[in-house]
């Protein structure tokens, strides 16, 4: 399992693309028939995906964790991005079809993930945060998600911002989790940015068009740099950057955060005029 370790501001002033690459982007990890995690500084957040194509595979214990298993200490937020699924979670199976939502607490031995077409298989995205209390495992349909409206056309910023794993949602430790559609013609998120010193952030991208980009960006609000990004890529965020994207068309996204508190509206707002 890589291992991505926490980066200071005024370092991450000095770094060119490929150093920003390194160290936040997390590429290739959608692969057929794999679980690919990566363990990050942030939170102890952990980010990846399962894509079970023609098995069903299992949810491994890692060397570093120094767990008798996944989510001995540990709780999993888990997003559809692709065809229809299944999680098993202790022999218990739910139906996870794109963008619905399962949340597993701590506790839960044996995770398994499979599609039910090969040809259409599952892309599960996961997250996963250090627990201190069990919580029970959740679904949450994409219909039954708080939904919220915003952005305007004059803007290219008409989204639907999803909410599963909140504070009135799913319950969980400390894990927030939703996903943000963006309408056709739309291209902007999070614009205008914000940060929240409390907790971290991740941004998972999906339904990107082939051949297309997402301009995200990054940075202290008063420095900011941005990184290339293609589809089933994420990209990590300290909780001192904003997190914002521009892309060469529409896609969705999944955010995810851990830190002290599950309140969604906790951030610091950056006046669009003092981003430089």
């Amino acid at each position: 399992m890589k291992v991505l370790q926490s980066v200071h501001p005024e370092d991450f002033k000095t770094y060119q693309t490929e150093k920003i690459r390194e160290r936040f982007l997390m590429d290739k990890l959608v692969q057929s028939n794999q679980v690919n995690l990566v363990y990050t500084h942030y939170d102890r957040m952990v980010i990846g995906a399962a894509n079970p194509t023609t098995e069903k595979i299992s949810l491994p214990n890692y060397p570093n964790l120094r767990a008798e298993y996944f989510l001995e200490r540990r709780e999993i937020g888990i997003i559809n991005v692709a065809g229809d699924g299944e999680i098993t979670a202790d022999g218990q199976t739910y139906a996870i079809n794109k963008l619905d939502c399962l949340y597993i607490g701590k506790g839960v031995k044996e995770v398994s993930f499979s599609s039910k077409d090969a040809a259409q298989p599952a892309v599960f995205y996961i997250l996963s945060a250090p627990a201190h209390a069990t919580y029970p495992t959740t679904r949450m349909g994409y219909s039954e998600a708080a939904k919220v409206n915003a952005g305007t056309t004059s803007m290219a910023n008409v989204r639907v911002i999803n909410k599963y794993i909140h504070a009135e949602g799913i319950q969980s430790c400390q894990l927030v989790m939703g996903l943000t559609i963006l309408r056709e013609g739309s291209v902007w998120n999070t614009m205008p940015p914000h940060v929240h010193d409390r907790r971290m952030e991740a941004y998972f991208y999906f339904d990107l068009p082939a051949g297309q980009r997402i301009f995200h960006y990054m940075g202290e609000g008063q420095d900011t740099r941005h990184i290339v990004i293609d589809n089933y890529e994420a990209v990590v965020s300290p909780p001192w950057s904003i997190h914002a994207g521009n892309g060469t068309a529409s896609y969705s996204f999944i955010w995810g955060m851990a830190g002290e508190n599950l309140d969604y509206t906790d951030m610091d707002a950056i006046t669009i005029t003092d981003i430089k």
